[in-house]
């Protein structure tokens, strides 16, 4: 019996011809109007659809609503769809383990299913969800990021160095895939800092010449200040003129200056979806790729789709995710809004304003709204600091309190001086008082994972813990 192989069941000629690169997927949406696009759309969309009624997840989650498929005609009606998020996708494993009901690949007898590819979540948040990607899905949204990478100015000459971490994380193996894939760049994947020490990565990029770093924006800063007590100088020892990661929120000054003016570029996606928005040459917001993803912004309680700019979770459909784990109408409960105005470039397409937070991840403090990310871009304006932090939430005396460790340089006694004016700093800043605790740097590696995880934890909530 003839098993269909991974590459058998992509078509490779046709993506590429229907998910432009390069040069091409700039001409196409300079000229492409909006009527034409969402015509596009709304043909991928009820493609996803038909195959999203197969899918024991969805065809439940549906009914339950009252839904039938004749109930959703195009895209127009996509708002009728309830939205789900992860903690649906880790009840429907517990009720059906151990992969739940969500991955489509029941639909296909064994010897007809294309290869599976499975990894999980980083589980930064809470357990790791497994993910599924067909070939079709997976080569797309390889395809993306390429083109995402692409637009930012990435050059066959570059020298790529990854530091998304491995196993069975999917971040460094779809990073991997997409340069090998889809570009001509070289490509070093060095991982995390457990799996290559970060001095062994900077000595990396100064001998091998490494020209454009790819990851998270956290380890990627720490790099630097490794490099700099290597005596190994960003900027004239080693010439990085690219950055492309998850800033979100950092500050694009600083993350730049310590790689001696390198260029920094954001791009967000989740998992599940692969590359959903990416910044380009003009700095002017993370344009969707909505000729594979439809996009709305919700109200984190209601789940109503608020207006233009904005600030809700993201919530996103898949427009070619119609082979394994289709993706439909999926809160990331990752906050963002549109961009309003016009693009500088010309495109078509509509802009986010990148990751501004998780819905799921503030704090209330005293009536005030607290994000980590808004620490972190705190610190980033502070000299003396290494930029590293860690919030931790406790129930004090009936009152919610969140510390705030911050890795500060010096001898203690400055560090210990310099306690009253962050506090009167974070007030002002964050609009509530928190407690601030001053570490020597490196204190906190072992509580965030620094050097081990590519999404360093910065929030402990102890007020749900028993």
């Amino acid at each position: 019996m003839k098993f269909p192989t991974y590459f058998e069941a992509v078509a490779y000629p046709q993506i590429l011809s229907d998910y432009p690169l390069g040069p091409r997927f700039v001409e196409t949406f300079s000229r492409m109007s909006r009527d034409e696009l969402r015509d596009l759309q709304n043909r991928r969309f009820l493609q996803v659809m038909q195959r999203g009624w197969q899918v024991p997840f969805y065809r439940r989650l549906w009914t339950r609503h009252g839904l039938a498929p004749q109930d959703i005609r195009g895209l127009d009606d996509v708002g009728r769809l309830p939205a789900y998020s992860k903690t649906d996708l880790m009840e429907s494993i517990e009720a059906h383990p151990p992969f739940g009901d969500f991955h489509g690949m029941e639909g296909h007898a064994v010897e007809e299913r294309p290869q599976v590819v499975i990894h999980t979540t980083s589980g930064t948040t809470r357990r790791p969800q497994p993910l599924f990607y067909g070939p079709k899905s997976r080569e797309l949204q390889n395809l993306l990021l390429a083109r995402g990478y692409l637009f930012q100015g990435l050059r066959p000459s570059d020298v790529v160095q990854s530091v998304y971490g491995h196993g069975l994380v999917n971040g460094g193996h779809y990073v991997r895939e997409t340069f090998l894939h889809f570009t001509n760049s070289l490509f070093l994947s060095a991982g995390t800092g457990v799996e290559t020490r970060s001095a062994t990565q900077v000595e990396i990029m100064r001998d091998f010449g490494v020209t454009v770093l790819v990851g998270f924006a956290d380890y990627i800063r720490h790099l630097a200040e490794v490099a700099r007590g290597m005596d190994i100088i960003p900027g004239r020892d080693i010439r990085i003129r690219m950055i492309s990661g998850h800033l979100g929120r950092e500050s694009r000054a600083g993350l730049s200056q310590a790689w001696g003016g390198a260029e920094t570029f954001d791009w967000y996606g989740v998992g599940d979806t692969g590359l959903i928005a990416a910044e380009g040459p003009d700095h002017g917001g993370l344009y969707i790729m909505e000729d594979a993803h439809h996009v709305d912004i919700l109200h984190p309680d209601t789940q109503a789709p608020l207006p233009e700019g904005e600030t809700g979770n993201l919530c996103v459909t898949v427009l070619f995710k119609d082979d394994i784990f289709p993706v439909i109408r999926f809160n990331t409960n990752d906050l963002s809004a549109f961009e309003t105005g016009p693009s500088s470039l010309g495109l078509g397409l509509r802009r986010l304003k990148g990751f501004l937070g998780r819905s799921d991840n503030m704090v209330k403090l005293r009536g005030i709204n607290v994000y980590p990310t808004a620490i972190g871009e705190i610190l980033q304006g502070l000299p003396h600091t290494t930029g590293e932090f860690l919030c931790r939430v406790e129930r004090i005396d009936g009152r919610d309190e969140m510390t705030v460790a911050i890795e500060v340089g010096g001898e203690p006694a400055q560090r210990v001086g310099s306690l009253e004016s962050y506090q009167d700093l974070f007030r002002r800043r964050l609009g509530v008082e928190v407690l601030i605790e001053v570490v020597a740097p490196g204190a906190l590696a072992a509580l965030t994972g620094i050097e081990s995880r590519q999404k360093p934890i910065r929030l402990v909530d102890t007020r749900f813990t028993s």
